[in-house]
């Protein structure tokens, strides 16, 4: 008989969501409560005691954590990446390995998870919303592999934690910021470009932005939405072709990657001045073009946090210890406030 979250809470005499805090390692449970609730688990045979595929892990042990990242021109993963390896460096109770994968393929990125040694214990990934992703991520926490989401969400899979900023709410700042640049009653054609909408976090930037137009500035009209797989040229592509067919556009918005290329098109038609211009991340060349004014604002998720909470939020799920997780903030970067980075 398999047991559920629901069993093990009735069996402890706690509440289901106070079950799902002690077994997912979270705080805000006392030490007696969680040794109930934990001591209960392994009785029903909810997690493993001594069978499964990790019996425990000694306190000096080195764990193993592997993360799978897109490939690609994407300056904000490559950042990600780096600080990934810089900041596991520094971790001598840490063995961390990075995979890089095409980016946009769900079947490869199950196959990569389905691939994972044995010797893994934790797994950090970049999700795309797919039943295969979905399948192969249960599969992985099925055999006791703590697993953390970063940067772009997927639902109903047994994760440890989300690593990464309200995408949703970044949607509804960009669309805010839009807004304000263009003038609260000047009507303007808008365009957005996206990555790729099967990553979770793109969709949802999609949707809040598109929510905050339609309920606060109606003057505002989205004409056209692009996905560019991330890629420079593509984007500068895309970004000509969508200049030529509207003259009268007056803003865009990138959800995803390629600003470079977008910045390109909009300077050879002598555009970067008259199109407002917002996207994501504070990278080297999106600084440059808040300098030159080419952008107008950043909407940026610190990829140093991101990397520091992964590596801590999986390093307490595997050891079974507590701790508190602190997310990335979400911050809006003009000329006048560029961090370093």
């Amino acid at each position: 008989m398999r047991f559920t979250l629901a069993d093990v809470a009735r069996e402890a005499g706690v509440s289901p969501a106070t079950a799902d805090r002690v077994l997912n390692n979270r705080s805000g449970v006392r030490p007696r409560t969680r040794e109930i609730v934990i001591e209960t688990a392994r009785r029903l045979g909810y997690i493993a005691e001594a069978g499964g595929r990790f019996a425990g892990v000694r306190e000096t042990e080195v764990v193993r954590l592997d993360f799978i990242l897109p490939e690609g021109t994407n300056t904000f993963i490559k950042m990600l990446h780096r600080q990934i390896e810089t900041q596991a460096q520094a971790r001598p109770d840490l063995d961390v390995r990075i995979t890089t994968i095409e980016g946009f393929s769900p079947d490869r990125l199950a196959k990569s998870l389905s691939e994972l040694p044995r010797a893994a214990r934790g797994v950090g990934v970049i999700a795309l919303d797919h039943p295969t992703v979905r399948e192969a991520l249960r599969s992985l926490a099925a055999d006791d592999v703590k697993v953390v989401t970063i940067a772009s969400d997927i639902l109903h899979v047994p994760r440890v934690a989300y690593i990464g900023i309200d995408n949703r709410a970044a949607g509804r700042l960009a669309g805010h910021v839009m807004s304000r640049f263009m003038g609260a009653r000047r009507a303007g054609k808008v365009a957005l470009f996206a990555g790729s909408l099967s990553y979770r976090g793109h969709e949802e930037r999609e949707m809040g932005f598109r929510h905050m137009l339609a309920e606060e500035h109606s003057h505002l009209e989205i004409v056209e939405l692009r996905e560019m797989l991330d890629d420079r040229e593509r984007a500068y592509s895309e970004a000509a072709a969508l200049l030529d067919r509207h003259p009268d556009l007056a803003g865009i918005y990138n959800i995803g990657a390629g600003n470079p290329g977008i910045a390109r098109a909009l300077k050879e038609r002598g555009r970067e001045r008259s199109v407002v211009f917002v996207g994501h991340e504070v990278t080297e060349g999106t600084k440059s073009l808040l300098l030159d004014g080419t952008m107008d604002a950043v909407i940026d998720q610190n990829p140093r946090v991101e990397a520091r909470e992964a590596l801590n939020v999986l390093s307490r799920a595997v050891r079974g210890q507590a701790g508190d997780y602190h997310p990335p903030r979400l911050q809006i970067v003009f000329k006048e406030n560029i961090p370093e980075i």
